[in-house]
């Protein structure tokens, strides 16, 4: 059977919340498909809930929004025990310059800066509702929301707004980074191991 899944993430990419769909012709219920399934996936993979959807329902196409969030580890030496699920930072991050530079990159704005170089898309154009930064201890959480995302646009803004954490950028910035349309202006991409795909919308 052919799966389509809402997301396409990168290798070493997390996801909490990925959605696929795929047509059936069984009559065993979705309940007990659930059990079927999670009976035979390895032990990284878990299947959450099963449902019947309508019959031209598309996981990819019909989705409205998309929430990722990217994890850091900000201390002076890193923590064994969650090195495949953050990126380690070391040296102090200023978090309200932070929140100061993700409130320029809040509504629709052509994000091409922001791009990987492999993205298939024919626009650039994406729409973020909301940009959230969360310290807890040395965890700082980055959430983005957004009705949809351009391959690596996430990992190059969390890679932009460290850098401004850091620095070696000003807030101020954001608004040029955007209008360059051209990735170079931009930061450094994070590593693939802190980004978790959170949540799909319908």
């Amino acid at each position: 059977m052919d799966l389509v899944g809402a997301s396409r993430t990168d290798k070493g990419v997390h996801a909490l919340g990925q959605v696929v769909n795929f047509h059936t012709t069984t009559r065993i219920t979705a309940s007990a498909f659930l059990k079927g399934l999670n009976s035979l996936t390895p032990e990284d993979l878990l299947i959450l809930e099963a449902e019947v959807a309508p019959e031209d329902f598309n996981a990819r196409f019909h989705a409205k929004g998309k929430i990722y969030a990217y994890q850091i580890f900000n201390a002076a030496r890193p923590d064994i025990y969650h090195r495949r699920f953050c990126w380690f930072l070391r040296g102090p991050l200023d978090m309200a310059a932070m929140r100061s530079a993700s409130r320029y990159l809040i509504g629709e704005h052509d994000f091409k800066s922001f791009q990987g170089s492999l993205s298939e898309s024919r626009s650039s154009v994406r729409t973020i509702y909301n940009i959230r930064i969360v310290r807890r201890r040395s965890f700082i959480w980055v959430f983005i929301k957004a009705n949809a995302f351009l391959y690596r646009m996430a990992r190059n803004i969390v890679g932009t707004l460290t850098e401004v954490g850091q620095g070696k950028r000003r807030a101020e910035e954001m608004p040029d980074i955007l209008g360059a349309q051209d990735r170079r202006a931009a930061g450094i991409t994070a590593p693939a191991r802190g980004l978790f795909l959170v949540r799909v919308y319908y």
